[in-house]
């Protein structure tokens, strides 16, 4: 059965941030992910983590000037020096939360930019990071992100990543699969999830086309949960959702999976 793991950036913002942990563990979660923990020290994170008994599942490596509508720094040429101290921060926060998975953002496409300059950028940090992290039993993530939500976002596409992949070559670099943003970009969600299962390690789910629970909308997301689980999947499926009244009204859906509304 798909273990479920609140996206704490994105669910029970009705209370601060760090009242998110025992919220979600009121509900019966065992994980949560977020996007960027730095706006509380790691200690108090990995507090509320050992208090609740919840594992930290995924998080993002800094996005740059989020202010700015920066949205990762690995694709960015001439930031090398950024990114570096961006992995420097996360393996840090890494260490202190236990969180065996790291999701690399690539950044934006700047207008005029050069996309191949770009992409060997990439692929260049994305080999240092794995250099690094080879050892240390951190997987790193890629996700595909829509360009309806974030134009103009260098990774768009599953065969854009997969091919980088395969070109950075190393077995810990795999995918994270946001099946709300793989709906927007190209569907066909159970062909690709089944051709895809091979790389993945994380995966993401919001209702399709508001990005609310997913118990409604175009996409049967709990038939693709019974298809993850027929392909014995066993990472985590990140709830990034924007609750359409409160998160526990909404969990209703999720009861069997373990979480109680």
């Amino acid at each position: 059965m798909p273990k479920l793991a609140a996206n704490l950036s994105w669910i029970y913002q009705e209370v601060p941030f760090l009242q998110r942990f025992g919220a979600a563990a009121a509900h019966g979660f065992k994980a949560v992910e977020i996007l960027f923990p730095y706006e509380a020290p790691a200690a108090d994170i990995a507090a509320e983590l050992k208090k609740h008994k919840l594992t930290q599942a995924l998080f993002n490596l800094p996005p740059g000037d989020a202010s700015k509508g920066e949205r990762g720094l690995a694709a960015l040429p001439g930031r090398e020096a950024e990114f570096a101290a961006a992995i420097d921060k996360a393996l840090d926060y890494a260490q202190v939360l236990e969180c065996r998975t790291l999701h690399v953002m690539s950044g934006m496409i700047a207008p005029g930019a050069d996309v191949r300059a770009m992409h060997r950028t990439f692929v260049s940090n994305l080999k240092k990071v794995c250099d690094r992290t080879a050892k240390s039993g951190i997987t790193i993530v890629l996700e595909p992100i829509n360009h309806r939500d974030i134009p103009g976002y260098f990774t768009n596409t599953t065969d854009q990543v997969k091919a980088i992949i395969d070109e950075v070559g190393a077995p810990h670099l795999r995918l994270q699969l946001d099946l709300y943003h793989l709906q927007v970009t190209e569907g066909d969600l159970q062909k690709r999830m089944e051709r895809l299962f091979p790389i993945t390690s994380h995966v993401q789910i919001a209702g399709n086309p508001d990005r609310n629970e997913p118990d409604l909308g175009e996409v049967n997301h709990l038939y693709l949960l019974d298809v993850l689980d027929r392909l014995s999947y066993d990472g985590y499926v990140g709830l990034e959702y924007k609750p359409r009244t409160t998160t526990g009204a909404g969990l209703g859906w999720a009861k069997k999976y373990g979480i109680e509304a």
